[in-house]
């Protein structure tokens, strides 16, 4: 790809379905995102998706499916005031649909710590 790479990696890590569903406040943790893609309870443009790490473009669409969404976690994550969700998602927490709009460069993620993304880069340079 080009441009910078530390955008580039952070905007690939944020366009991972689990991710996507961990940041539209769908469930409460990253692992209870995974597990949540993984037991088949999100759809993708009306499409049942099983697969944590897809990759999710611009414009598309995120649900819960209709028989997951009254399960006592989703309904618990949406209420937590803990993190918000970030601007590069449109989110219907009412009907539990979210819009991709964009991929976010590193300054647009809401990560809890200094994130600095040429390390990470660096050191898989060197092995």
């Amino acid at each position: 790809m080009k441009g910078d790479t530390g955008e580039n990696l952070i905007g690939m890590l944020e366009r991972r379905l689990d991710a996507v569903v961990y940041r539209a406040k769908f469930v409460a943790t990253v692992f209870a995102a995974r597990q949540f893609v993984n037991h088949g309870h999100v759809l993708v443009n009306g499409k049942r998706v099983n697969i944590p790490s897809y990759r999710v473009k611009e414009g598309d669409v995120i649900e819960v499916r209709e028989k997951s969404k009254q399960m006592a976690a989703i309904l618990e994550a949406v209420q937590l005031t803990e993190r918000d969700v970030p601007d590069y998602l449109e989110v219907d927490h009412s009907k539990l649909v979210a819009k991709f709009v964009r991929t976010p460069g590193l300054s647009d993620v809401p990560y809890p710590v200094i994130m600095e993304p040429n390390l990470v880069i660096e050191f898989y340079a060197q092995n």
